[in-house]
């Protein structure tokens, strides 16, 4: 196995890890949000705290709120993907120029 394929084997198997073992350490608690939990700690350290501004859109439901979740990280995955291609595509484009375009050793024509 070439050294590369070895390194990614390790993020993936280091990604999975990333995702299984909070799992496995704390495999009955409740995952909440942070945002509810830091609004249950000020409402318990501060009862008497008003909030500067409320939300613009609230959705209907824990389903609406989670697909526009998954929508928004779709479009920011999309955004990325074609930036890194982008520039991947460019910098290839740049080697292909740079080999071509030097010009070729003159020869003695007789």
């Amino acid at each position: 196995m070439r050294r590369r394929h070895l390194v990614t084997a390790l993020l993936v198997l280091g990604v999975i890890a990333l995702f299984a073992l909070p799992l496995v350490i704390d495999g009955g608690s409740d995952y909440a949000g942070t945002d509810s939990q830091a609004t249950k700690l000020i409402e318990t350290s501060d009862p008497g705290y008003q909030p500067w501004f409320s939300s613009l859109f609230t959705p209907s439901s824990k389903e609406v709120e989670s697909g526009l979740f998954a929508l928004q990280a779709a479009l920011g995955g999309g955004v990325l993907g074609y930036a890194l291609g982008r520039l991947k595509g460019r910098r290839n484009a740049e080697k292909t120029a740079a080999t071509t375009a030097e010009p070729e050793p003159e020869r003695d024509r007789p």
